[in-house]
């Protein structure tokens, strides 16, 4: 009976672990918008199975993208560390702007609303963030009427990018984030961008 209830739970443990990966691959090349009965059929389990392991839609994105939000929030601690706040602040926008560049899953959820741990948790993230904006204001580099929305927005504009490779996305994230750098701050010099990307130039 123990060997059973073992190799039970042993099997509970192997199906949330490959849901998780299924769900954050599909949630990374789709979007958010991936239905969980197709994750389900791409973990090779029931909905049920899914729904057991997470109660709801929400449940599976927090469990999901938890290592990437902890991520998010050691960039922007890394980026208060700095002892220069601009390069603190630049480091910090340009890892972000790479991170969902990769991502989509993760740059649709971190701009969005969800409850409970992702909310508070990314909510966290950006009041480090605040901190951050006020010492590069403080500094004379960043410009005094900077919001803590324009790296929302820069996010999301960001997560806009439609190329044929993430070699092209991450290259097309790497030149937006020099051009928005360059925007905010406060007496900008001219300096060279990164090597424009090859993005296809019909709207899709």
């Amino acid at each position: 009976m123990t060997a059973q209830v073992s190799e039970l739970r042993s099997d509970a443990r192997d199906n949330r672990a490959r849901i998780l990966a299924v769900a954050r691959m599909a949630f990374a090349t789709d979007g958010l918008d991936v239905p969980v009965r197709e994750i389900a059929r791409r973990a090779d389990v029931g909905p049920a199975t899914v729904y057991r392991h997470f109660p709801t839609k929400e449940a599976l994105y927090t469990a999901a993208f938890a290592e990437q939000m902890a991520l998010c929030s050691a960039v922007v601690e890394e980026g208060l560390a700095a002892p220069d706040p601009w390069q603190g602040f630049c480091l910090v926008i340009e890892k972000l702007m790479e991170m969902h560049a990769l991502d989509r899953g993760f740059s649709r959820a971190f701009t969005s609303r969800f409850p409970d741990y992702f909310t508070a948790e990314r909510d966290r993230a950006l009041t480090a963030m605040l901190e951050l904006v006020r010492r590069a204001k403080r500094s004379g580099d960043l410009r005094q009427d900077f919001v803590l929305e324009d790296v929302i927005l820069t996010l999301m504009a960001n997560e806009g990018i439609r190329a044929d490779s993430p070699e092209a996305r991450v290259a097309a994230s790497r030149r937006l984030t020099a051009l928005m750098l360059q925007s905010f701050r406060a007496n900008p010099a001219p300096a060279p961008l990164p090597p424009p990307a090859r993005l296809p130039l019909v709207a899709r």
